[in-house]
């Protein structure tokens, strides 16, 4: 039998992944489609007059166990994927995508949300009934329910060939992610390495056969410490160029064509709508509500940013010359001198740091940083069935003993997952009578083990570690009665917060000393290393403000074009013009940021990149009141809990905001807190 087709009866209905094979999904999923158009026929041909129970609520609650089994396959093609499961997904993308517009075409199922809509001050509803009510109606207007026949077929087939683009951008991203190898087979090659880099690439160069050699590829463990720390300005060059050029060869893996038909698809898709780009219809359902809002924060902060970044430069670009650089300080040079410059100005580099922050004891301290601030304990549970040997299960319980979710952790990189990081669920919370909880995991690729050491992390790491168990703890705190306003289920700018303020406490000394000991004598992080890493926390700030501004920037001007802007001749030269207020170097040639930018052009992100600044904005406006109160101030927390963590998309994100602050925030702690004012 097919187990997809299953209750899932193991511990905590997590999926019995051992038992499901890639031949599972397909039919599965087809067949849970047709169960699922059957329950929406029920509710469509119900003889009853429309109510919000038996209509808006009904719908929510339609398709559980198709949800579920298209989580599972969508979760592990983008953690533990192969080339059978990407040819899965290219199968299943459209199908999925005409299922949903069925749905959301349906005329006699948009007449019953209408009914309820229009009449909803004859039905009872609280504040979050009433969201419910209007993102549902929402819905249908943003999907086409409004469309002619015609304009209804077109809109589907946009959306089913938009599907299986962005999963073909995504497989290409990955493919040249995993083919890039720099062997190197002289040691003088290595010189300015660290240890830990060298053993790592030692002992990946021997998984591949390669002995006596060492490998690095582009994944970030392995790419980051290269940059920052080779000698050899040709072979960091090497490296940079084969990074920034993935998928941008002209080649099988380019996507270049993919980008461009990305952006008319999106654009086509919303015009049917009425929208005049796809940046307006994404940002009507954004706290930010329209590009030129968008666009005016974007350029006030370039506007505070760009002196102190050009100044930044200069600053590293005497030093490298300095140094004995000849020449021009280019863009492969930029990671290696400043980082050198950073650690003459402020005594401190990952190296300095990396003993203190084991993995395990790393993840041991985002643990009790959630059970001092919201009285959660995490127990493992090897009963519970993971999908890779690499990942742990835990079992969250709260103060009183009551179960409150399984939390999944899965940190390393390997050829079947995806670069980054990024929290995801199983299943999220809501109620039916009972209190459904959460299955949520976060998906790193942190620096693993070597033969002679455990899994040691940069700052930087740690740093991510605690931004995803934010996005976690949103996953894992809900208590929504609908699944479709529960948790993460907010506004996209608005979901950034719980992630990025979680960052902040990694810098507190009352914080590490939770976690951050030394790996071999136990010894806790010396206070001048936590006063290093404050007053390090600015360094190039204006330069990593101008990359993200210069994301942003880019990302607006994609999704912001109009029909008669939609004729793009140079992928390339269309992202250098919407960067070019950001440049801080000389332009270089044969590389390209979107070909790659799998946040835009496969992920959420589009027109919504903008969303990362916006929610700086949030949380050291946030932050500022455990800053005042304590970071592990009770009162605050459950506040933040509450008015924040738990209510998912129950409510406007201002407005909960404002019940947790008092007031909307102002950009004045984020302008202190970088040193932008």
């Amino acid at each position: 039998m097919n187990p997809l087709l299953l209750p899932f009866e193991g511990p905590f209905e997590v999926a019995p992944f051992s038992k499901i094979k890639l031949v599972h999904y397909k039919p599965a999923i087809e067949q849970l489609i047709q169960e699922s158009l059957l329950e929406i026929d029920a509710l469509v041909n119900n003889p009853e007059p429309a109510t919000f129970e038996n209509t808006v609520v009904a719908l929510d609650r339609s398709g559980k166990q198709l949800n579920q089994a298209a989580e599972v396959f969508f979760n592990l093609n983008s953690a533990e994927t192969s080339d059978e499961m990407q040819t899965i997904a290219a199968e299943l993308s459209p199908i999925l995508t005409d299922y949903g517009n069925q749905i959301m075409q349906n005329e006699g199922l948009f007449a019953r949300v209408k009914f309820v809509y229009e009449h909803a001050g004859q039905f009872s509803l609280d504040k979050e009934d009433k969201m419910l009510l209007e993102k549902s109606y929402k819905g249908f207007i943003r999907s086409g329910a409004n469309l002619n026949t015609d304009e209804k077929k077109k809109y589907s087939e946009i959306s089913k060939e938009l599907a299986q683009l962005q999963l073909k951008f995504g497989e290409n991203v990955l493919a040249e992610t995993n083919s890039y190898e720099l062997i190197i087979d002289d040691e003088k090659d290595l010189a300015g390495l660290p240890e830990g880099a060298i053993d790592a690439a030692a002992l990946a160069a021997e998984e591949k056969g390669y002995k006596g050699k060492w490998l690095f590829t582009l994944q970030a463990p392995s790419y980051l410490p290269f940059m920052e720390y080779a000698d050899s300005s040709e072979l960091r060059q090497k490296m940079f160029m084969a990074y920034m050029s993935k998928a941008f060869k002209g080649d099988a893996l380019d996507n270049q064509e993919n980008v461009k038909k990305i952006v008319k698809l999106r654009h086509d898709k919303v015009k049917l709508l009425g929208y005049d780009s796809y940046a307006d219809y994404v940002l009507e359902e954004r706290m930010a509500e329209s590009a030129d809002k968008v666009i005016s924060f974007l350029n006030d902060l370039l506007e505070k940013a760009l002196p102190k970044a050009k100044q930044e430069v200069e600053e590293v670009k005497a030093y490298a010359k300095k140094l004995g650089l000849e020449g021009e300080l280019n863009r492969w040079d930029w990671a290696y001198y400043s980082q050198k410059l950073k650690n003459e100005k402020f005594q401190i580099n990952d190296e300095m740091l990396r003993p203190y922050f084991k993995l395990d004891q790393a993840v041991q301290g985002i643990f009790d940083v959630a059970k001092k601030l919201y009285g959660l304990t995490f127990k493992r549970n090897e009963s519970i069935p993971v999908y890779h040997k690499d990942v742990k299960a835990y079992e969250v319980i709260d103060e009183k003993g009551k179960h409150i979710a399984v939390f999944f952790e899965d940190y390393f990189p390997r050829p079947g997952k995806r670069g980054g990081a990024w929290m995801t669920s199983y299943k999220s919370q809501y109620k039916d009578g009972q209190d459904h909880r959460p299955i949520v995991s976060i998906v790193c690729n942190f620096t693993p083990a070597t033969e002679k050491k455990p899994s040691l992390l940069t700052f930087n790491e740690v740093e991510t570690l605690f931004h995803e168990f934010g996005h976690a703890l949103h996953g894992m705190l809900a208590d929504s009665k609908y699944e479709s306003l529960s948790g993460t289920s907010v506004y996209w700018d608005f979901v950034e917060l719980p992630s990025q303020i979680l960052e902040n406490w990694v810098q507190e000394k009352e914080c590490l000393d939770l976690f951050a000991k030394h790996y071999e004598t136990g010894e806790a992080i010396p206070e001048e290393y936590i006063q290093k890493i404050k007053d390090s926390s600015n360094f190039n700030e204006g330069y990593q403000t101008m990359r993200q501004l210069s994301f942003a920037l880019m990302d607006m001007a994609w999704h912001s074009l109009t029909s008669d802007e939609l004729t793009i001749d140079s992928v390339a030269d269309f992202e250098r013009k919407a960067m070019s207020r950001t440049e801080l170097f000389d332009r270089v040639n044969g590389i390209c940021m979107s070909t790659q930018f799998s946040h835009i052009f496969q992920g959420g992100y589009a027109a919504g990149y903008y969303s990362y600044k916006w929610a700086e904005v949030l949380d050291a406006d946030a932050f500022s009141v455990f800053k005042e109160k304590g970071i592990f101030n009770k009162e605050v927390a459950t506040s933040f809990k509450e008015n924040i963590l738990s209510r998912g998309g129950s409510e406007h994100p201002m407005e909960l905001y404002k019940r947790f602050r008092g007031h909307e925030p102002t950009v004045d702690a984020l302008l202190e807190r970088s040193g932008l004012r």
